[in-house]
């Protein structure tokens, strides 16, 4: 059993450990915003992104795949995962998630190259025997995630061209509510034009039809890298702001089991200073009864 000051600087240090949680989630919930408003600004262009595109497939029955003649059976995995910890199982569902995704297809037979972003994410994927051709660290805050989508896209142009990837898929984890996420799945390439129908009752509603005039192959070309810089964008900020879900819920987990720890030693502190007080009423009477003996 511990003593008397020993209860006292544990009451004192499970109360300052809690308030680093209380922090550490407001710190996670101020997060989840600013990469929301990340995504939310980026909708206007990713909407006239896809207008683009829109207009310029209309045209043309042909898809739009990788060049460089016939590709390999090799499938591209992007994992967007985490840097910092105290975030539960993000990137272990994550991976598994990823892992399992073919398991049932066709594709399952297919080689896998893996692209990574979050250092603890590679730790996973090397754990379980992926070959990880290329990986990156996460911005600290969202003015930091244009500039990482601008490496991964050169790193993709490379990655396609040494692997001959025949498909790049996207795998992050997507916030549900506030301190919950699921694992979510994109199709980067090949770009598929009926992806862009829904644009259509956009376009017709204009009075003139879109038109444009420069070369059809290099408008569509530029209109994909700013559809897969989008789309890269919006998983990171949406990875980012579910980790941050995930962080929310584990902070949770520990602030119950920090009150759990307090109540605890708070009534094993009471206990103490009852037992201390009545040995000291007891020591009391019984001296008070010896003098009263000695007289």
């Amino acid at each position: 059993m511990q003593d008397f000051e020993t209860l006292k600087r544990n009451i004192e240090s499970t109360k300052d450990l809690e308030s680093v949680v209380r922090t550490m989630k407001t710190l996670a919930a101020v997060s989840i915003r600013q990469y929301e408003q990340a995504v939310d600004s980026l909708e206007d262009y990713s909407d006239t992104v896809y207008c683009g595109l829109e207009m310029v497939l209309s045209k043309t029955q042909s898809r739009s795949k990788l060049p460089d003649g016939p590709a390999a059976d090799t499938i591209g995995m992007i994992l967007f995962g985490s840097d910092q910890g105290m975030c539960g199982q993000f990137n272990e569902q994550l991976e598994t998630y990823a892992s399992e995704y073919f398991a049932e297809t066709d594709l399952s037979k297919r080689d896998q190259a893996w692209m990574v972003a979050g250092t603890r994410m590679l730790g996973k994927a090397l754990d379980a025997k992926h070959d990880v051709d290329f990986d990156f660290s996460l911005p600290g805050s969202a003015t930091g995630i244009a500039p990482l989508i601008s490496e991964m896209l050169a790193k993709i142009d490379q990655w396609r061209h040494q692997r001959r990837l025949s498909q790049i898929y996207i795998f992050y984890n997507q916030r549900v509510s506030a301190s919950t996420y699921k694992p979510h799945v994109v199709q980067l390439l090949p770009v598929n034009p009926t992806k862009f129908h829904r644009k259509q009752q956009r376009l017709s509603t204009s009075r003139s039809l879109p038109l444009y005039t420069m070369n059809r192959t290099n408008l569509l070309s530029r209109l994909i890298q700013q559809y897969l810089f989008v789309s890269l964008f919006r998983a990171c900020a949406e990875s980012l702001a579910g980790e941050n879900a995930s962080r929310i819920a584990s902070m949770q987990a520990a602030e119950r089991n920090i009150k759990e720890r307090l109540t605890n030693l708070q009534a094993e502190f009471n206990q103490r200073r009852q037992t201390a007080i009545t040995e000291e009423l007891l020591d009391v009477v019984t001296g008070f009864e010896a003098l009263k003996d000695a007289e």
